[in-house]
C-alpha cells in the first residue's frame, strides 16, 4: 500500500543556515497557530540553551497538514558535535530538504549530513536560502551544490534535485532565482510531488524501529520511530529486541500511543504504515531497538552511529566552597545522572575509573560535552570537570588520532596569522578559494589542535573570522602540539579579592576575578603572559599607618576582569587543572590545591 496521504522529510544543513526559521514558515502558512497567536521566533528550539545560543541541540518532530496531505517533518540540528541525532533521524524519513546558505555555500557539516541521506537512498530537495542577502552567490552556491552531490558519487536520480530558492525569515519560495515568491507553495507542492510517499504492508505483523527516545520522569522513556511495517493499537502486546542481538528479546506492552499534530502529541488508538508515532509503557528500551508482533520477530538493521573522538573527567566537586550552592553534590548523584543521559544521547559513553568520585565522559566534540555540563549545572549538580583530551586507536599497529576537517572564512589580511597558528597545530591545507575579499581555506588539522585555538583564531582575524570544523577520519599520531604557552595566576590563601591586591596583581597578567570575589588557594584568578604559573595574593590589604603621604590615596583603577564562558574555561586549562561548574559559578583551580605541594611535586621532577 502507497500513503499517498502523508509525507515523511527531515531538514538538514549546516549550523546557522536557518532550518528552523523556514520550520517556522512552513507552520504559520499550514495554518498549525491562529491568526492571533502570539508566537515566538524559532519556535522548535523549545529549551532555554537552544533559545540562548540560536543553535538546534536536539532533533525534534512536527507536522503540517497541506492539501490535506500531512506532512512529518524533523529538524535537526547543524552543529557537527550533534551529527549523532542527524545520523539515526535519518532512518525515520523517506527525503530531505537540503538547506544551504545563499553566502556561505555548503559547509562541513553539510557534506556530513547529506552524505548519510544519500547512502540511504533518500531524494535530496536543495533549498537555496538566505536570498535575500545582500552578499549573496546564488549562481557560485548552485554549482558549489551539484559539485558536492557529485563528490559523493550520487546516483543519476539523486544528481537531478530539484533546487529552490528560499527565504525562511520572509516565508518565501520560488522556483526562479530572479523571481520572488509570496509563500512557501512552490516548497510544499515540490514535497508532494518529489518526495516518495511511504510504502508497505498494513496487514502484516507490526515492525517499528526506534530512531530516537525522549524522557518523562512520569511515564519513563518514549520511543520515537516509523512504523515499516502493519499497524500498531494501544495495548498490543509486542517484542521487543535489537538487529546485533546485544541483548535477549523480551515482551513489553503499548501502554500510551502518540501521534505527532503541529507541535502538540495528541494520543491515539491506532497507527499504520509510515506514520511516526510516540510510545511509552515499554521498560528498558533503547535507540536501535526494533519493536515487533509477538507472532513475528524480525529485528531491523540500524545505522552505526559515529564513535566519540573526545573525553573528558566528570568528578565530585572537593574545593573548599563544595556544597555551597549545589543541590546534588555527591558521587551517587552524579553516577545517576550522567547514566540517565545515555538513555537520550546514543553518540556518549560514560565509564566508570579507578576512584568512585570520577567518571570518564566521552562525547563527539567540547560543544556536546560543554551543554550536557551546562544542563547539569542549571538542574543544581556541582563538579570539577578536567581538561578534553582525544581518544587515540590503534590501526594495524600504529598509533592514530582524530582529524578534523577545518573550514575558515577570513579576511584576505588575516590568512598569513591563521596558516602560521595551524602550522604549529600540525595542520594540513587541503585548498585555498577566494570569495571576494575574503578567502576560504581548508585545512585537516588533529582534533587535539583545536582545543584551545576559537579564542586566538577570532583575535588573529579581528574578529571576522569564521571556523567550522567536522570529524574527517582516523591517521597517524602527528607528534607533540603545545597547549598552551601561557601560565596561570595562582591565589596565594583563601579570602575575599580586594582591590589592592587585585591592583598589584594586574600588573603581573590579565585577571579572571573583580573585587568582591571569594577565592581560595589553588584558585586561577588569571592568565599570565609568560610560561610557568605565578602565585598571587588578591586578598591582601594596604598596610595602614598614621602618616598621610601625596599620591598614596590616589583610587587605584582596576582593569576589567576578562569573564570566561564555559566553553572558555574548558579550551583554557592545562592537564593539571580543573574547571569547578555550580549552578552559580565556573571558577577554574589547580588540581593539587596547596601551593607548597605543588612546588614539591614541581622539585620532585
Amino acid at each position: 500500500m502507497i500513503r499517498n496521504d502523508l509525507r515523511n522529510i527531515a531538514i538538514i544543513a549546516h549550523v546557522d543556515h536557518g532550518k528552523t526559521t523556514l520550520v517556522d514558515g512552513m507552520l504559520k502558512q499550514s495554518g498549525t497557530f491562529r491568526e492571533n497567536q502570539v508566537v515566538n521566533e524559532r519556535v522548535m528550539d523549545s529549551n532555554d540553551i537552544e533559545r540562548e545560543r540560536g543553535i538546534t541541540i536536539l532533533a525534534k518532530n512536527t507536522s503540517v497538514v497541506y492539501k490535506d496531505v500531512k506532512i512529518n517533518i524533523v529538524d535537526t540540528p547543524g552543529h557537527a558535535d550533534f551529527g549523532g541525532e542527524v545520523e539515526r533521524i535519518l532512518k525515520m524519513v523517506d527525503g530531505v530538504i537540503l538547506l544551504v546558505d545563499a553566502a556561505e555555500g555548503p559547509m562541513p557539516q553539510t557534506r556530513f549530513v547529506l552524505q548519510h541521506a544519500l547512502e540511504l537512498g533518500h531524494r535530496v530537495i536543495i533549498v537555496i536560502n538566505k536570498i535575500d542577502r545582500p552578499d549573496a552567490r546564488i549562481d557560485e552556491v548552485i554549482d558549489e551544490c551539484y559539485e558536492l552531490l557529485m563528490d559523493l558519487n550520487t546516483s543519476d536520480e539523486q544528481l537531478d534535485s530539484p533546487i529552490l530558492f528560499c527565504s525562511g525569515r520572509d516565508g518565501t519560495a520560488s522556483a526562479d532565482e530572479h523571481v520572488a515568491g509570496t509563500d512557501l507553495t512552490p516548497l510544499f507542492d515540490k514535497i508532494l510531488e518529489y518526495i516518495p510517499a511511504p510504502e508497505g504492508e498494513p496487514e502484516e505483523p507490526l515492525q517499528l524501529l526506534v530512531s530516537s527516545i525522549d524522557y518523562n520522569d512520569y511515564v519513563g522513556r518514549i520511543a520515537i520511530g516509523k512504523i515499516e511495517r502493519g499497524s500498531i493499537k494501544v495495548n498490543q502486546e509486542v517484542t521487543i529486541g535489537d538487529y546485533h542481538e546485544t541483548k535477549k528479546p523480551y515482551r513489553g506492552k503499548i501502554v500510551t500511543l502518540y501521534q505527532i499534530a503541529g507541535l502538540e502529541r495528541v494520543p491515539a488508538e491506532k497507527a499504520t504504515v509510515g506514520d511516526i508515532v510516540c510510545i511509552s509503557g515499554i521498560e528498558n528500551i533503547t535507540i536501535g531497538d526494533t519493536i515487533c508482533d509477538t507472532s513475528k520477530f524480525e529485528p531491523l538493521p540500524f545505522v552505526k552511529i559515529s564513535e566519540p573522538t573526545v573525553e573528558m573527567t566528570f568528578s565530585v566537586n572537593d574545593s573548599p566552597f563544595a556544597g555551597r550552592e549545589g543541590k546534588y553534590v555527591t558521587s551517587r548523584h552524579l553516577r545517576e545522572r550522567l547514566f540517565r543521559e545515555l538513555l537520550k544521547d546514543v553518540s556518549l559513553r560514560v565509564s566508570e575509573t579507578d576512584s568512585t568520585d570520577s567518571f570518564k565522559v566521552a562525547g563527539r566534540g567540547e560543544m556536546h560535552l560543554s551543554i550536557l555540563i551546562e544542563n547539569m549545572r542549571r538542574e543544581g549538580y556541582e563538579m570539577g570537570v578536567s581538561t578534553p583530551r582525544v581518544l587515540y586507536k590503534e590501526i594495524d599497529g600504529k598509533l592514530c588520532e582524530p582529524i578534523e576537517e577545518l573550514v575558515v572564512d577570513v579576511p584576505e589580511t588575516s590568512v598569513g596569522a591563521v596558516m602560521e597558528k595551524m602550522g604549529t597545530r600540525k595542520a594540513e591545507m587541503v585548498s585555498m578559494t577566494p570569495m571576494g575579499s575574503r578567502m576560504r581555506v581548508v585545512f585537516h588539522v588533529p582534533a587535539r589542535g583545536l582545543f584551545g585555538y576559537r579564542n586566538e583564531f577570532l583575535t588573529d582575524t579581528k574578529g571576522e573570522g569564521i571556523m567550522n570544523s567536522v570529524f574527517y577520519g582516523y591517521e597517524q599520531y602527528k607528534g607533540d602540539i603545545p597547549r598552551r604557552s601561557n601560565g596561570s595566576l595562582v591565589a596565594f590563601e583563601s579570602g575575599e579579592a580586594v582591590t589592592y591586591g587585585l591592583y598589584n596583581a594586574q600588573e603581573r597578567g590579565a585577571l579572571f576575578i573583580g573585587a568582591g570575589t571569594p577565592v581560595y588557594e589553588g584558585m586561577i584568578v588569571g592568565v599570565s603572559p609568560k610560561p610557568g604559573d605565578l602565585v598571587v595574593n588578591v586578598c591582601k590589604k594596604k598596610h595602614l599607618t598614621n602618616t598621610r603621604a601625596s599620591g598614596s590615596d590616589d583610587a587605584l583603577r582596576l582593569i576589567p576582569p576578562r569573564i570566561l564562558s564555559l566553553e572558555d574555561s574548558l579550551e583554557f586549562i592545562a592537564d593539571d587543572e580543573l574547571v569547578e561548574v555550580t549552578p552559580k559559578n565556573i571558577r577554574l583551580r589547580k588540581k593539587t590545591l596547596s601551593n607548597i605541594q605543588r612546588a614539591k611535586d614541581r622539585a620532585k621532577l
